[in-house]
């Protein structure tokens, strides 16, 4: 319970930073009109001032304060559903159309992507990874002892035992056993995540991986990477963490890979390529939480696995050809060397975190 808690104060906090930096959205009528903005002095002649863009009614209740939360988390939430299915279904679209102009009508392209960075995180606390498992008993693990988990493998495999059993004696009379293949499914996915519980506690992932050295030519890489490979389970720990806290700087990182399609384009810039990869970033982030949803509700791993693979590309194929108005044969050499360089922008990420994790 307290997990779902921590997440779903996670998810509302992307809310709220995220319509903090957003474009300035409508606020409460104003109930009564002051002569000059209280903010920076400037006559009023509406509802917000023209300079600063400050409402004229002011709030000095308690109760505003809960009307400023609701307000930050549901007027994002209505922007929000106009910007994610066109981020989906007609990325190029989204991203042309935001770079035309169009900005109070879609949540703008960092604004999404630090909601999805924090609904990735919240998911991944509340269901685990996107390759599935059962994460709480995964997070269980530093408490549980050996000989429990033991115990709590065997009753669980003893349960799967009977089941089956039962299940067979049910088709050898042509009965029906949807009613025990769904407690077939939910014991194996128990069974599966006390196993990983086991491994994090007791098997080799908590060993060194690897006792010598490692030579790369710097030193301070090789230092790096020595420590990690030596105690694995706390360096993942602080890779998670610290690559959460500068996912941004993805967006940097992928720049000048996108600048090199398009160099000898003079109708695009800088901007452009920047609204892009932002928007890019968020519909990968976003599918990931997707798909790891639906791996925890039980959607089978080989369907998830063909996405994960094959829907990243075809997204970038579709956001490059509607973005900058492609041909079919223009978007998908790009498409291919996008992701080739999405792979070098990845790896380049992963040596700077590394770097990053303090000893």
């Amino acid at each position: 319970m307290t997990g779902d808690l921590a997440a779903a104060g996670d998810v509302a906090t992307g809310m709220l930073v995220a319509h903090a930096i957003d474009p300035k959205t409508s606020a409460v009528p104003a109930a009564a009109v002051q002569p000059l903005c209280l903010n920076c002095g400037t006559r009023l002649a509406g509802e917000f001032c023209h300079r600063c863009g400050q409402t004229q009614h002011i709030h000095r209740t308690l109760a505003s304060i809960g009307h400023d939360l609701l307000h930050g988390v549901f007027h994002f939430e209505g922007k929000i559903w106009r910007t994610l299915p066109m981020l989906f279904t007609r990325p190029g679209a989204l991203t042309r159309r935001y770079i035309a102009g169009e900005r109070a009508r879609f949540v703008s392209p960092l604004a999404l992507f630090l909601f999805s960075v924090f609904l990735m995180v919240a998911t991944f606390e509340t269901v685990g990874g996107p390759i599935g498992g059962n994460s709480s008993a995964e997070r269980k693990a530093a408490s549980l002892t050996p000989a429990r988990l033991e115990r709590d493998i065997a009753d669980t495999t003893s349960k799967i035992t009977a089941l089956d059993t039962e299940r067979a004696v049910l088709a050898a009379t042509g009965q029906s056993t949807a009613r025990l293949d769904i407690k077939l499914n939910a014991l194996r996915d128990t069974q599966r995540g006390l196993q990983s519980a086991k491994a994090l506690t007791q098997g080799d992932f908590s060993q060194p991986l690897l006792n010598t050295s490692v030579h790369s030519g710097n030193a301070v890489l090789d230092e790096r990477v020595t420590h990690a490979l030596k105690e694995p389970k706390l360096f993942l720990y602080k890779l998670q963490s610290t690559a959460y806290k500068f996912s941004w700087a993805l967006i940097p990182i992928s720049l000048p890979f996108i600048w090199l399609l398009f160099a000898f384009r003079r109708d695009v810039g800088p901007y452009d390529h920047a609204i892009f990869a932002i928007y890019s970033l968020s519909a990968m982030t976003m599918g990931t939480v997707v798909l790891t949803i639906l791996s925890a509700i039980g959607v089978p791993g080989g369907l998830i696995g063909t996405v994960f693979v094959f829907g990243p590309p075809f997204h970038m194929y579709r956001q490059l050809k509607g973005a900058y108005g492609l041909g079919r044969l223009g978007a998908l050499w790009r498409t291919v060397a996008l992701v080739l360089s999405a792979y070098l922008a990845g790896l380049l990420f992963f040596v700077a975190i590394l770097g990053l994790i303090a000893e």
